[in-house]
């Protein structure tokens, strides 16, 4: 059984554009195979139809997925990153689930592992230099004309977000809060035709109920896409 698991991952890698599996093999994603197919098949679909506005993601840990994303940044249509670039902060809500606070308290403990060995993201203290030398080893310099990284909680640093409209976010921040904030953040600013993947839809309680709650409460008209990890896209603006 696991060799054909094992055979079936490597069969769905061999499917992904050559950058997704290059972030694979150099240990910048935790997203599975599955879920960067859906991201990279999202980004490329807001690409074609021409959707305005900047490609934004909460939560870059190594920075793979961002890559994924900043390859496609202009001075026009840039790309921005927002993450404390540090540990998480912890689960505070009373809507996030058991999961969510256990998942933290073994991150807080010092035991999470990192990917294939490595040192997990959280606890390294030069995460923020290290992920710009990752978009600098794939041609993608930090350079805040076309790519930004914002260091800080989202609520500190959202605010200095200078642009208008944004025609896709990834967002990947675990807990209820910091989904709900930026569920609330980029719809305002969200052109008819973007989209918004939600990576822990399936992971994590807090994240699923930040979702469900916006989605029952906003006025506005979202396509629904369930999948390894959820995509919305704002259909149009009433």
């Amino acid at each position: 059984m696991r060799a054909l698991k094992s055979l079936a991952r490597r069969a769905r890698i061999a499917l992904l554009p050559a950058e997704a599996r290059a972030v694979l093999r150099d240990r910048l994603t935790y997203l599975s195979p599955e879920k960067l197919a859906r991201l990279t098949g999202a980004v490329q679909d807001v690409m074609r139809r021409g959707v305005p506005g900047d490609l934004l993601e909460f939560g870059v840990a190594l920075g793979g997925s961002a890559v994924l994303l900043a390859r496609h940044a202009t001075p026009e249509r840039q790309f921005h990153g927002f993450d404390v670039f540090a540990r998480i902060p912890e689960p505070t809500s009373a809507k996030d689930d058991a999961r969510s606070k256990e998942r933290y308290e073994v991150i807080a403990a010092g035991e999470s592992p990192g990917i294939g060995g490595d040192l997990y993201y959280g606890y390294r203290t030069d995460l923020y230099e290290q992920v710009r030398a990752n978009f600098a080893r794939y041609g993608l310099p930090v350079d805040e004309q076309r790519i930004f990284l914002h260091r800080g909680l989202f609520e500190e640093t959202w605010p200095g977000y200078p642009r208008g409209a944004v025609a896709f976010a990834h967002i990947d921040c675990d807990w209820y809060d910091p989904v709900r904030f930026c569920l609330n953040a980029v719809l305002p600013r969200l052109s008819p035709g973007a989209t918004v993947i939600l990576d822990d839809y399936h992971d994590y309680g807090g994240c699923r109920t930040a979702v469900d709650e916006f989605l029952r409460e906003d006025h506005r008209a979202f396509a629904v896409d369930d999948g390894a990890n959820l995509e919305l896209r704002l259909l149009a603006r009433t």
